[in-house]
């Protein structure tokens, strides 16, 4: 014995069109606001002129291998707000610096970004007070010793409770 319920209207054409307009609409306008996002939080900027960039690319390369052979080593710590940066020789010898600037960015957005100029502090150890916020950074060092003698490095690193790990 078979029993047919009745379920009141049935469904009919104009329902599942409504069900593909509906169903259609919440993709694309979650594509939309996607899009909007990833337009609005980062400018895709690498640098400001790719040709140029990569015509420099040889003088860049030279300079990198002549900042190894000096066999100088960076060591960088962050505790409490405070950033210590040190460079010693090949030979574990402290080496006299004269300036020392960074460029602190995050990975993805340019909002974070600040430039932070560190004081000579004792034992040729520089530092700057300047609390990081939790998350991964990345710092651009660019340092010259009194013979002006320039020394470039970029560092990623992740900020936990204010220290670097």
């Amino acid at each position: 014995m078979t029993s047919k319920v009745d379920t009141g209207k049935p469904f009919t054409g104009r329902h599942m069109i409504i069900v593909m307009v509906a169903f259609f609409s919440v993709i694309i306008g979650v594509n939309f606001l996607m899009a909007y996002y990833a337009n609005s939080t980062w400018s895709g900027l690498v640098v400001p002129n790719s040709y140029v960039a990569s015509q420099e690319f040889n003088k860049t390369v030279a300079t990198v291998k002549e900042q190894d052979a000096r066999g100088w080593k960076d060591s960088m710590a962050a505790s409490s707000g405070k950033i210590t940066f040190a460079i010693k020789d090949a030979s574990g010898a402290a080496v006299t610096l004269s300036s020392v600037k960074m460029i602190f960015r995050r990975p993805v957005t340019d909002t974070a970004d600040m430039t932070i100029e560190f004081s000579a502090g004792a034992d040729a150890v520089w530092q700057a007070t300047h609390p990081l916020a939790d998350g991964v950074w990345i710092a651009e060092i660019d340092v010259t010793s009194p013979n002006n003698t320039p020394w470039r490095d970029t560092k990623r690193f992740t900020v936990k409770d204010g220290a670097i790990k």
